[in-house]
């Protein structure tokens, strides 16, 4: 896994190029948004489980044959492992966030896990539709403006969402 300043140099390096002020600028743009990145992995990491927990119920609630006999979350045991799933996906997705690159989600999250689902039987369409709704609660928590700091988020909004939805298509 890079940063996003080691992959920018080591890209450059490779060319044997020296870094451009395209590069520069928006490595720069990086750092100064460097405290409203903290301030969203901060507030996802600190809601994580509501999180989680209201995805679930959500999910649940929406398809209920999931949870009921003969259902992949039936049972207390399957209802912790898909919990625990929807909580690792979550972690990686913030480590993304933090470091402004995806490859620590691909590597270590996604890499094999439709593979992985599929060989259980977990339909993945389902696990796609609790990364979604993990992506709406993680988006509302992060885009409240009270005690972050100010500025414009969009593009760090942006990029959250597109961890998310990464994630989710890499399971369905």
């Amino acid at each position: 896994m890079f940063d996003a300043f080691t992959k920018v140099v080591s890209q450059a390096d490779a060319r044997g190029e020296y870094l451009s002020s395209s590069q520069l600028d928006a490595l720069s743009s990086m750092v100064s948004d460097s405290n409203k990145r903290m301030d969203a992995v901060n507030r996802i990491t600190s809601n994580a489980s509501t999180i989680v927990a209201n995805a679930a119920r959500s999910l649940f609630a929406e398809q209920p044959q999931l949870i009921a006999p003969g259902g992949n979350a039936y049972t207390s045991r399957r209802m912790a492992a898909c919990l625990r799933d929807m909580e690792i996906i979550l972690r990686y997705v913030t480590y993304a966030v933090f470091s402004g690159d995806a490859s620590v989600l691909d590597d270590r999250c996604l890499n094999g896990l439709r593979e992985t689902y599929q060989a259980l039987g977990t339909p993945g369409a389902s696990v796609a539709t609790g990364v979604s709704k993990m992506k709406d609660a993680a988006l509302s928590i992060v885009g409240d403006t009270n005690g972050i700091t100010k500025g414009d988020c969009s593009s760090l909004m942006s990029e959250i969402g597109t961890y998310f939805d990464r994630a989710a298509s890499a399971v369905s």
